[in-house]
Order: structure tokens, then sequence, then C-alpha cells
């Protein structure tokens, strides 16, 4: 079982401490939901976890199915299995949508095969195949840069998937897409997710099994489904008080 364990995990950026003692863990087939206010620490995670050069990590492992990730280069622990949805994806002129997943799979397959798999996976996410032949992210609106990655996480088949704020800016069509990506994922092949989000309407569509609030660079609460429609209701006001 992939299984991927952050453990009392301290990051700074720019010298200022952002994550002061987190801990988590996901196990292949877990959907977990991280909330928390502005400021408060999760996209810092996200590229903690993925190797970003100016989150420093100063305390605390980062562990992949028990290999201390910490000391590898980014592109190294994504060919381990990791792989992060970015928030805000960046456009690459003159790479196609088709040869960047190409570059990126490591998988042998023909390239006919290769091809096949690509169009079955935009066809499962209905997306437009002329969406292949583009530049990556090239004029694309931010629903179909979202939609982007999604369509790479189901063609490389990550084992641990991190989603960093996939419905911000999203319409509801694009956010169905989104979401059905996500649960496809899940069906055909073994897969953890950690969604971090502000809103609830995500988490409509795509079911966690533990949501985690962040406040202050720590896990301050976790639970179940019931959070997620507390902070709906209350916002994070209660969180402060509770902790407090």
């Amino acid at each position: 079982m992939n299984i991927l364990e952050i453990k009392n995990l301290h990051v700074s950026v720019n010298d200022k401490e952002i994550i002061k003692g987190l801990s988590l863990t996901i196990r292949e087939g877990e959907i977990h939901a991280l909330m928390g206010p502005n400021g408060s620490g999760k996209s810092t995670l996200s590229y903690a976890i993925m190797g970003h050069p100016r989150y420093v990590v100063t305390k605390g492992e980062i562990l992949f199915n028990g290999q201390n990730i910490l000391e590898l280069k980014t592109n190294e622990r994504a060919k381990l299995g990791l792989f992060l949805c970015f928030q805000y994806p960046l456009e690459v002129q003159g790479v196609r949508v088709t040869n960047f997943l190409r570059l990126a799979s490591s998988n042998e397959e023909s390239v006919v095969d290769f091809g096949k798999r690509v169009k079955e996976n935009m066809k499962l996410l209905k997306i437009n195949e002329s969406f292949s032949n583009r530049y990556l992210n090239d004029g694309f609106s931010g629903g179909e840069k979202k939609v982007g990655e999604i369509l790479q996480m189901a063609v490389l088949k990550p084992k641990i998937a991190i989603l960093d704020e996939a419905d911000s800016g999203l319409d509801i069509d694009a956010l169905k897409v989104v979401a059905n990506g996500v649960n496809n994922a899940m069906t055909t092949s073994p897969l953890g997710v950690l969604i971090i989000t502000h809103y609830q309407r995500i988490l409509d569509f795509i079911k966690p099994d533990f949501v985690h609030i962040v406040v202050d660079g720590k896990i301050k609460k976790s639970g179940g489904k019931e959070l997620v429609e507390k902070l709906e209701e209350e916002g994070y006001a209660w969180a402060h008080e509770e902790i407090a």
C-alpha cells in the first residue's frame, strides 16, 4: 500500500516559519480535505511536499513508502508517484499538451497506444480532442488550465495526488469535470488524494474520508464531512476560539 507520511513538519519561506509542526498520513484509497483560512500554510504544505526550493524544511520528515524524500529533487519525487495540481498552472508556449504528457510519462508503451490512452482519458473527462494539440496552458481559460491538470493526473497515474485549490475560479461545469476526473481515477487505480480548498462545493462532488482544519501552520482539528458543514455555516471563527 502506498502511503505518504508527514511527521512534525516545519517549513519556512524567506526565513519566516509558515508550517509549525504539521503531521498527516495519507494512504492509497483515501481522500483527505485540508481546509483553513488564508495564510494558514495549506499551499506551503503542497510545495514543501513536492520540493519547491523556496520552501525550506527546517524540521520533521516527509516519508513516501517509508523513504524520506526531503533530499530528492522535485522530478525524482514525481517519478516516485507524487503529483501536484497547481493552483496557478504556468503557460508553456511551443510545447503541445500531448507532447508534454508523452515526455512526462514513464510508461514505455508505443506512441500509438499512448495516443489512444490520452484520447480515452479526454473522452472520459469530456474534453474536446483539439485540446491535446494546443500549447500547454497557452491562452487557456482558468477552467481549461485546471481541466488540463486533471488530464495530466489521469494520464500519469500518480500514487498520491495533491490538488491545491483546484476549484478556485471554476464554473460549475469545469468543477464537475475536475471532480469526475478525481472520482474516475479513484476507481481505476490505487490513489491517495489531498484536496486543499477553502470551500465546500468541491467536496459536494468529491466525498472526503477525512477533513483537517489548519490554523497557524498546524492541523488543529480532524474529523469527517461534519467539519465542512460547520465551516460553511460558521466560518473559521469557531476554530480560532476553540483552539484558543
